[in-house]
């Protein structure tokens, strides 16, 4: 079942905070073990039908997987053109690092994979509307959110040199934060399973 509960309210007793969890990312969200022992919870606070929670956890994959991919795409184009930004004006051997061809070739590269992201979220999002079951779609544009948001944060920081290894740029801090799109909400081989799925290629 799902509960709605508050640690500061009377039925909290026996609601236990182990402990926090240090991250690699996503670090102003805290992350703990919480232990629940022989915790009561009345009945007006019960959320839908009691022994569905799993159930109702999975009917909302969809949403929160087209939300994943959604949420990535502004982060990408910041970390791109903030790159653009300083390879342009870091100098090395006399010319800005932005000038050499592996460097803004790769850049418009990335930029049109984000593109191509985001026309494949808003055809999901459009069959989505219009009542169509997207799993297939979600499940695809989660699996090239998250290698892409790898990619681009790794091909970024490179370009960024020495900087790039500090906590003082916003490239280091997406390069740790956006490493859990391969994994929150359903791992890359979940959804590649479920991709297989809907080929009718899975074993």
């Amino acid at each position: 079942s799902i509960f709605c509960g508050l640690s500061n309210t009377p039925f909290s007793s026996g609601i236990h905070v182990a402990k926090k969890i240090d991250k690699l990312g996503m670090r102003s969200s805290d992350t703990a073990q919480i232990f629940f022992e022989d915790v009561r919870v009345p009945s007006k606070n019960l959320i839908g039908e009691e022994g569905k929670g799993f159930t109702y956890q999975m009917l909302q994959f969809q949403e929160e997987r087209l939300w994943a991919v959604a949420s990535v795409l502004t982060p990408l184009e910041a970390v791109i053109q903030e790159t653009v930004d300083y390879t342009r004006q870091r100098k090395v051997f006399g010319q800005s690092v932005l000038h050499n061809q592996a460097v803004h070739f790769r850049l418009a590269e990335l930029a049109t994979e984000v593109e191509l992201l985001r026309s494949l979220l808003c055809r999901a999002v459009a069959l989505y509307v219009e009542g169509n079951d997207v799993t297939k779609f979600a499940s695809m544009a989660k699996l090239k959110a998250g290698r892409l948001a790898r990619e681009v944060t790794d091909s970024c920081l490179q370009f960024w040199g020495g900087m790039g290894f500090t906590s003082e740029v916003l490239v280091s801090r997406f390069y740790r934060d956006m490493r859990l799109v391969s994994i929150g909400g359903g791992t890359d081989e979940t959804m590649l399973s479920i991709i297989c799925k809907y080929m009718e290629t899975l074993p």
